[in-house]
C-alpha cells in the first residue's frame, strides 16, 4: 500500500476559516443523546474481510460517518485491502494528517456537538451554551473534542475545561487541535465500524408476534 501521508512535522497551511454554525446549536434534548464515545474491542477477522470485500461505494458511505470528508473516505477505500486494524489505524492517521484546510472545513460542516450523558447536560446547560457560542463566535466553526476513555461522569467537565482553554488559542494553534481531535474521533469511529462491520442486522419479530407474547407472556 503506498502512502500518501507525511510523518514527523506537518507544515501548517494559510489558515481558511470553516463555514460559520448557529451559536444556538446544542446537544439534542435528554432521551436522544449518547454517552460519549468509548473504545472497542478488536474486530474479528471475518468483520474485517467484509470491510476490504465490501463495495468500494459502500465502504465509502460508511467511513464518511467516521470523517466527514469524501477525500479521506476516498483514500482509505482505495487502499484496501488491510491486514489487520493496526494498519487500517495507521492508514486513517496518515489520511488526517492530510486534510488540507478546505478538507478541515468540510469536515466540521458535518460534525454534530459532542454528545453529553443527559443529567450532565441539562445541569451544566447553562455554562454549555455561553462555551459553544464563545467558540464558535471566535473560530467560526463547531467545537470537537474526543471523550474515548473518558468516564461519563467526567464528561461535562472535560468538555468545559477544554473549550475554556482552548479559547485561548490564537486561529492557527486552534487548527491543529481541532485537526487531531478529528484525526482521534475519526480513530475510534473507524475502531467501531469495523468490529460490526458486515454484521447481519437484528432482525425484528413481526407486530402479530409481538402482540401474541403481550397477551400470552414470555
Amino acid at each position: 500500500m503506498t502512502s500518501e501521508g507525511r510523518h514527523g512535522t506537518h507544515p501548517s497551511p494559510p489558515h481558511r476559516r470553516g463555514p460559520t454554525l448557529p451559536a444556538h446549536r446544542l446537544p439534542r434534548l435528554p432521551g436522544q443523546v449518547a454517552l460519549p464515545e468509548q473504545k472497542s474491542a478488536r474486530p474479528s477477522p471475518a468483520r474485517l474481510q467484509h470491510f476490504n470485500g465490501a463495495p468500494a461505494d459502500d465502504v465509502e458511505r460508511a467511513l464518511l460517518t467516521c470523517c466527514r470528508n469524501p477525500r479521506w473516505a476516498r483514500r482509505l477505500a482505495a487502499h484496501r485491502p488491510y491486514p489487520d486494524l493496526e494498519a487500517l489505524l495507521a492508514a486513517a492517521d496518515e489520511a488526517a494528517y492530510d486534510l488540507t484546510p478546505g478538507d478541515l472545513a468540510e469536515a466540521l460542516a458535518g460534525e454534530s456537538l459532542t454528545p453529553l450523558p443527559d443529567g450532565g447536560y441539562l445541569a451544566a446547560h447553562t455554562a454549555l451554551s455561553a462555551a459553544y457560542a464563545a467558540y464558535e463566535s471566535r473560530f467560526g466553526h463547531v467545537f470537537v473534542i474526543c471523550l474515548d476513555g473518558i468516564a461519563p461522569a467526567e464528561a461535562v467537565d472535560q468538555v468545559l475545561g477544554a473549550i475554556r482553554s482552548r479559547l485561548t488559542n490564537d486561529r492557527e494553534e486552534e487548527r491543529v487541535t481541532t485537526a487531531d481531535e478529528l484525526r482521534r474521533l475519526a480513530r475510534g469511529r473507524l475502531a467501531r465500524l469495523v468490529q460490526h462491520f458486515g454484521a447481519p442486522p437484528v432482525r425484528e419479530r413481526p407486530l402479530q408476534e409481538r402482540h401474541a407474547q403481550s397477551r400470552h407472556g414470555p
